[in-house]
């Protein structure tokens, strides 16, 4: 018995040796017949976002057309996620618009995203964003492989909306390319079931999605544990040899919406042609134009905001710089916007705008350059002169694009000849864009874009309320008395009251002189409006002699040495007696160094002194009065005069 046990025993051993030896044998000549797969590179459509897909590194072919502004951007050089891979790659002048392979690397997320124009494609800026990615042109490195098929998250999964990544597609193993330990047990059962003529029955869908290792899925049907089993219908997209699931292509997930350009901070009031003579065909051309400008602004809050105003016979405001709060909102709204016909009246709705369109309760801020583009198809049928000037003396910066102007046959019509030069800001042909055709206005889109937002050769900005650095020289001499004196303070409180007060427009300074000067405030010490006034207020009477050449060469020095060199330098003496010292070459000084100096006697003040301090013209610079109760009444005229002064500088 004891030698049958054993006879059994050995050859139970040695049927499982033989059968070892087999199968060891068997699973090397399948692995010589089981070719790795050729890598393919994953070709994936314009709209795709970097952060649908979860690899950190890889390899993807774009389309052609990725050029096109639907196709959104974010940042320059490093991008992110939620960009257009594609139109990035564009945009960073790795592909062209022909398309083709590319490298993309997931980065870390930036604290803020600069957008740019780039390659034909315009990105935006954006604050922050939690992941970014780079491109680069497609060279694998050696050692790394890449994915012959994208993973992408779920945009429908809770955990994928909290930033956690949820696989949709798992290429499932190859048989005979991975290696698992095998225990004697295992490779026993499987002899012995592959040996029993036993049919099993065939597992359920809900067994087979409780298998810990997924079998391989025929192309054309979609993994079981993504619920579907059905053939890939017609119609449906295919990517990168697996598929988006359907909540890629169906959900889009909340876009971040863009501050604005913050290196272009102008608010912006298009004026459109809308009258007759245009056409429907070329109306629907000029409105392309404004939404190809709305996108190419990146419009936000921080950056541009944009209206629009068509004129006829009269002006009508579409939506004002507070309506639409970015790019796509504008150019839907754009799109809408009927053609009201009529004459082509430029000059009424010019005058509209500067009345009614920069206004607080349009949206339109105190720091921001106000800008008008005007449009006009051939040429206005009303003057446009007189309601232009009167744009740029309210500090509005007026830009002319026409199209198509008057042939030669046409010029007896032309109502005012040469109507853009006598409108734009400065006729140095910044301001004017000229084109000859409708179909070539796409070529002004992007100089125009250019100029508008380069703010510091906005000329007009800078109007005579908010271009100024004014120091106030206070006569605080004995003769004047206490009560004087707060008259005095009065007046220099009326004066600087009508400016525009800030560190970036109108500074105001004073300084109070007797025997001696007294640097009250510095142009740098205060930089709002209540702030000057309460520190006139403060400003106390020192009373002594009156030494005012002494005090014009103290502001000279302490005021104006330290005034800004694009600002206009205003001197504001205001004094009631005959000096004691000589005026002469304190003034002729002042004048040398540009210091517009107004004079202002009263009382016993001596007339021929105020001429000689005052900038020439004497009478347009200095102003007398009897009694210290009459100075209310000159703060208009001086107010008036640093204007007019202002607005007769000239125009080239």
């Amino acid at each position: 018995m004891r030698t049958v046990v054993l006879t059994m025993k050995a050859s139970v051993i040695e049927m499982f040796l033989v059968l070892l030896v087999t199968g060891v044998h068997s699973n090397k000549e399948t692995a010589k017949k089981i070719k790795r797969p050729k890598f393919t590179v994953p070709q994936i459509n314009c709209d795709v976002k970097a952060g649908k897909i979860i690899n950190p590194e890889f390899i993807v072919k774009c389309p052609a057309g990725c050029q096109d502004p639907k196709y959104h951007v974010y940042g320059t050089d490093v991008y992110a996620s939620y960009s257009s891979v594609c139109s990035a790659a564009v945009h960073s002048g790795v592909l062209d618009n022909s398309g083709g392979k590319i490298l993309v690397r997931k980065v870390a997320g930036q604290s803020g995203y600069k957008g740019s124009y780039s390659n034909g494609v315009q990105s935006l800026s954006l604050p922050r964003w939690r992941e970014s990615f780079i491109v680069l042109e497609s060279k694998p490195k050696k050692g790394v492989t890449y994915p012959s098929a994208l993973t992408y998250s779920s945009s429908k999964s809770p955990a994928a909306q909290a930033g956690e990544t949820t696989k949709a597609y798992q290429r499932p193993p190859i048989p005979g390319t991975t290696a698992q330990p095998v225990t004697l047990m295992q490779l026993l059962a499987v002899t012995v079931a592959e040996a029993t003529p036993t049919t099993l029955p065939r597992p359920s869908p809900s067994a087979a999605s409780t298998t810990s290792r997924p079998r391989p899925q025929p192309m054309g049907h979609r993994s079981q544990e993504m619920g579907e089993m059905d053939l890939l219908k017609p119609g449906s997209v295919l990517l990168d040899e697996g598929f988006v699931p359907k909540e890629e292509l169906s959900t889009q997930s909340s876009e971040p919406v863009s501050l604005g350009d913050p290196n272009c901070k102008v608010d912006l009031s298009f004026l459109i042609d809308g009258s007759a003579s245009i056409g429907k065909r070329r109306f629907r051309i000029q409105k392309q134009f404004l939404a190809d400008v709305a996108q190419a602004l990146d419009v936000g809050p921080a950056g541009p905001l944009m209206g629009v105003v068509q004129y006829g016979d009269n002006p009508a405001t579409h939506f004002n710089l507070k309506t639409h709060m970015n790019s796509q909102d504008l150019k839907t709204a754009i799109e809408k916007i009927p053609q009201r016909g009529g004459l082509s009246n430029v000059g009424r709705a010019i005058s509209f705008v500067t009345k009614n369109f920069f206004s607080k309760a349009n949206g339109n801020r105190s720091g921001a350059p106000n800008v008008v583009v005007v449009m006009v198809d051939g040429w206005p049928t009303d003057k446009v002169e007189e309601a232009s000037r009167l744009a740029r003396e309210s500090g509005v910066n007026i830009f002319f694009i026409t199209i198509e102007g008057a042939v030669e046959n046409e010029k007896q019509y032309v109502v005012e000849p040469n109507f853009a030069n006598k409108a734009v800001c400065r006729t140095n042909g910044f301001y004017s864009l000229h084109v000859q055709s409708w179909f070539g206005l796409h070529k002004t889109l992007q100089p125009l874009v250019k100029r508008v937002c380069d703010m510091d050769r906005l000329a007009c900005s800078k109007t005579c309320l908010n271009s100024a650095d004014i120091g106030f020289v206070i006569d605080g001499s004995s003769s004047v008395g206490t009560g004087n004196f707060r008259t005095v303070l009065q007046f220099v409180t009326n004066i600087s009251k009508e400016f525009e007060i800030s560190d970036t427009d109108t500074r105001i300074g004073a300084v109070q002189y007797t025997y001696e000067q007294r640097l009250e405030f510095g142009f740098d010490k205060y930089s709002s409006k209540p702030d000057i006034l309460n520190a006139i207020k403060r400003v106390g009477y020192w009373s002594g002699g009156t030494s005012t050449g002494a005090a014009i060469n103290f502001a000279l020095e302490q005021l104006f040495m330290k005034s800004k060199p694009n600002k206009r330098k205003l001197m504001i003496l205001i004094t009631d007696g005959r000096s004691y010292d000589d005026v002469r070459i304190p003034a002729m000084a002042a004048h040398l160094k540009g210091v517009i100096t107004y004079a202002i006697g009263v009382a016993w003040a001596a007339q021929e002194e105020l001429e000689v301090i005052a900038t020439h013209p004497a009478r347009d610079h200095s102003f007398f009065v009897d009694e210290f109760d009459n100075l209310y009444q000159y703060v208009s005229r001086v107010i008036q005069n640093i204007c007019t002064e202002f607005n007769s500088q000239p125009r080239n």
